[in-house]
């Protein structure tokens, strides 16, 4: 029997899509997808009988591939989507066994995840080609936020070979900001190319910002990385000679660079990010029993407490603006509240000093308000 695709817009056809954008795709991952767990099951299971997808594990890492007939008919379906992840000699093509290629793929397809289950434009078909050789028509304007992966990124052609030792996975565009994209994968430290990145940050600047998309050209690129878990943070933000290789992250090099968890709670955040309107709704909730920042201050701060102690709003984990407000209050004999979610509250303790005092927003209930009242799920 020859194999065929399933229905479009299904479960079965959006793992096939998501394994073929990825090259390989995490089996871990799957639980992450909507549905119950066995219905998630028999959905693997089915695609395997189908001779669509099959397993392959080699060093710890086990994940699941096209065969050549799932190339062929998605080809065949929607060559616009998949041409180029599924012909020549791209990395989702051409797949390698080494465990540092597949661990990168991994990692990429875990962002992937997290930009779908966040609502955000993954697919060809859903965003505009922004790194298209030719550049997007006079007077574009991006609606709505659009992830483009790394292999995305060189569509652009000779310009984005200067960024081809970035660690970025992408680029997620949102309509008030750029935002480069990294994955820790479950690794507490990892080996930065400093100049491979502020590289990257460059050809954001100068080639979306000010040259394709004219309505960034007022604003700088910003970053954010995913992790495994909040655990990784305090190793990540260390300083010193402990953990040189993670400065880049806390450094300055971008203004605001977020971590994020690869979980649910992640994907909050992340739809918190893009979402002004309800981020500024959030802030207004924890205004109500403090007082407005003090212009003029010498320090970062969103609000004062009754005390007159500063109040830095750190429920998006900005690194470089929570160490911002850590070492003022530190430098100034002062104490300080961060106001987070319960869930990074014990890995926020361990970044900041004794002067940093916490309060904490709890997140299923603010998951359960924002679901009902902003994002209607």
């Amino acid at each position: 029997m020859q194999p065929r695709l399933p229905a479009p817009d299904t479960l079965p056809d959006i793992l096939l899509t998501l394994i073929a954008l990825s090259g390989e795709f995490p089996s871990a991952q799957i639980v992450r997808l909507s549905g119950g767990d066995a219905y998630k099951e028999n959905v693997v299971k089915q695609l395997k009988r189908e001779k669509l997808i099959r397993t392959f594990y080699r060093d710890g890492l086990r994940g699941l591939r096209l065969t050549a007939a799932a190339k062929r008919l998605l080809l065949e379906r929607q060559p616009e989507q998949f041409r180029s992840y599924l012909t020549g000699c791209s990395d989702t093509n051409r797949l390698k066994s080494e465990a540092p290629r597949r661990r990168r793929l991994h990692r990429m397809a875990e962002v992937l995840v997290t930009m779908y289950n966040a609502e955000i434009g993954v697919f060809h078909t859903e965003k505009p080609p922004v790194f298209s050789p030719v550049p997007p028509r006079s007077g574009f304007r991006l609606e709505w936020p659009a992830y483009y992966s790394a292999r995305e990124l060189k569509d652009m052609g000779q310009t984005a070979v200067k960024v081809r030792n970035s660690r970025a996975t992408g680029v997620l565009l949102a309509p008030a900001g750029v935002y480069a994209v990294y994955n820790v994968g479950p690794f507490f430290q990892t080996k930065w190319e400093y100049r491979a990145e502020m590289r990257l940050k460059a050809l954001l600047q100068t080639e979306l910002c000010r040259r394709r998309i004219p309505q960034y050209q007022d604003t700088a690129p910003l970053a954010l990385v995913f992790g495994e878990s909040m655990a990784q943070l305090p190793a990540l933000m260390a300083e010193g000679i402990a953990s040189p290789q993670n400065h880049f992250l806390v450094d300055g090099s971008y203004d605001h660079f977020y971590f994020l968890p690869s979980d649910r709670c992640g994907e909050l955040l992340l739809r918190l990010l893009f979402h002004s309107a309800v981020r500024q709704s959030l802030d207004t909730l924890l205004l109500e029993n403090l007082l407005p920042g003090v212009p003029g201050r010498n320090m970062e701060h969103d609000a004062v407490d009754e005390s007159g102690n500063p109040v830095l709003f750190s429920y998006l984990c900005d690194m470089p603006r929570l160490r911002r407000f850590d070492t003022a209050l530190n430098l100034q004999d002062r104490s300080g509240v961060v106001i987070c979610f319960d869930f990074q509250e014990e890995a926020l303790r361990q970044v900041c000093g004794a002067h940093t005092s916490f309060q904490t927003i709890d997140f299923e209930r603010a998951a359960a308000l924002l679901a009902a009242y902003y994002f209607g799920n």
